[in-house]
């Protein structure tokens, strides 16, 4: 029997914990098959709206990046308030960048940075809550769970949890995020988790026993397709059913092994955050329509220029490589790469020579999309405190978002008291780029 074990890590908020193993034939004790979970998954997305071919790459910076020192340097503002890592010229005139990104400077006109993205809550719960989900939640910081669906949820709610030729999940998160999951939408909707032991069983699990060694393993898969062909097994069963197939035996585990990447790529990519950022665009290419990557480290309270140091060259390298990559492979149109975090970080430096939470402006850039780049969307004040002009709510960024994969802005789902919730009340797509 094929199998795809999961930790027992997460709990969704209806108290069921999240999947412990998937098995072609069977799930759990319930008796559930992979197959009849996905024809349940693609039931449930019936909604009579097409999606478009694209992806979202997310890119967490967790722990509230500092606008200030990231996108928008603020160098004519007193010097307790500019960046303190300077700035740098990027390729589009008068547009300039904090002084770890030079790396991203240089392919600024194939992204857009919003210097008038703000909400209302500087708690790291809360502000994640309101950025993931488009709402805030007070009761996150003190402990409560959250109350509306990630917009990763949300995508494979509407497109379906896999995708029906390759069995690729359409929401996969390479690190967890607080918030990322489907709330009420119920728990067909997590984020899949390669993670770990998840990630080691992708692969078919066969007792050591029957196995001389890993070329075996690949003959009998070879055997196992062919025997499948000529029975006419695959073509009895249903479309779900072969899409368990396809997510065991498909191109899906292959989205993940960078080992079949061309290796100059992967070494152009680099380590860490560059592998993940490669498996992500990897991913998307295999028809994955959400992925969150988590890069955390930037609570930054104290000795923000050292701390910066350690986390900002990596994002700079990382995501320049990522741009230029997708734009030489034709991608950009395809894929939206968006980087935030929870909240930026106060204007005026702390006593500690750090800066504090602040939720009234925050990072927020991107990439691709389909959209229009190269361009700064709205501005900020002379310190950097609030935007100067019409500010960019979380919901404006999900209406973007929504834009993009083709999801449409009023789209309602029914909550858990039985009654349709609008997923977007307020957002509208940010004007200057759609």
């Amino acid at each position: 029997m094929l199998q795809i074990p999961f930790r027992r890590r997460h709990v969704s908020c209806d108290g069921v914990r999240r999947r412990d193993f998937l098995q072609v034939g069977a799930l759990g004790a319930a008796g559930l098959g992979l197959g009849d979970l996905m024809r349940l998954r693609a039931q449930a997305a019936q909604t009579g709206q097409t999606v478009k071919d694209t992806s979202v790459i997310w890119l967490w910076l967790g722990g509230g990046p500092t606008h200030i020192e990231t996108f928008d340097p603020k160098m004519t503002a007193p010097a307790e308030y500019r960046s303190v890592s300077g700035e740098v010229k990027t390729c589009l005139p008068g547009v300039t960048l904090g002084g770890h990104f030079e790396k991203m400077a240089k392919v600024a006109d194939k992204m857009a940075f919003v210097r008038s993205f703000a909400h209302t809550n500087s708690g790291h719960g809360g502000g994640t809550h309101f950025v993931m989900t488009g709402y805030d939640n007070r009761n996150i910081d003190n402990g409560g769970l959250p109350t509306r669906p990630s917009m990763g949820s949300i995508t494979a709610r509407v497109r379906g949890a896999n995708h029906p030729l390759t069995g690729m999940p359409t929401y996969v998160r390479l690190n967890a995020i607080s918030s990322d999951g489907p709330a009420w939408l119920g728990t067909a909707y997590a984020p899949f988790d390669p993670n770990g032991q998840a990630r080691r069983n992708m692969s078919l699990q066969t007792p050591l026993s029957r196995l001389d060694d890993r070329r075996s393993l690949l003959e009998g898969l070879d055997r196992f397709r062919r025997s499948a062909d000529q029975s006419g097994l695959m073509e009895g069963l249903d479309a779900f059913e072969q899409q368990a197939f396809n997510l065991v035996l498909g191109n899906a585990p292959k989205a993940f092994d960078l080992s079949a990447e061309d290796p100059r790529t992967v070494e152009r990519y680099g380590k860490g955050l560059g592998q993940q950022l490669l498996t992500a665009r990897r991913l998307c290419e295999a028809g994955c329509g959400f992925v969150t990557i988590h890069y955390g480290g930037w609570d930054m309270h104290g000795n923000i220029k050292k701390a910066l140091d350690s986390r900002a060259p990596a994002v700079d390298h990382a995501v320049a490589t990522l741009v230029e990559d997708l734009e030489q492979r034709g991608l950009l149109d395809r894929i939206l790469l968006v980087i935030t975090g929870e909240f930026g970080r106060t204007p005026k430096v702390n006593r500690n020579a750090g800066r504090d939470h602040w939720a009234p402006l925050s990072t927020l850039a991107l990439a691709g999309g389909g959209l229009r780049m190269g361009q700064v969307v709205g501005q900020s004040d002379a310190k950097a405190y609030r935007p100067a002009s019409d500010p960019i709510s979380p919901q404006d960024l999900m209406a973007t978002v929504f834009h993009v994969l083709g999801i449409p802005p009023r789209i309602q789902f029914v909550n858990q008291a039985g009654r349709p919730v609008y997923m977007i009340e307020d957002g509208k797509p940010i004007a200057e780029l759609v």
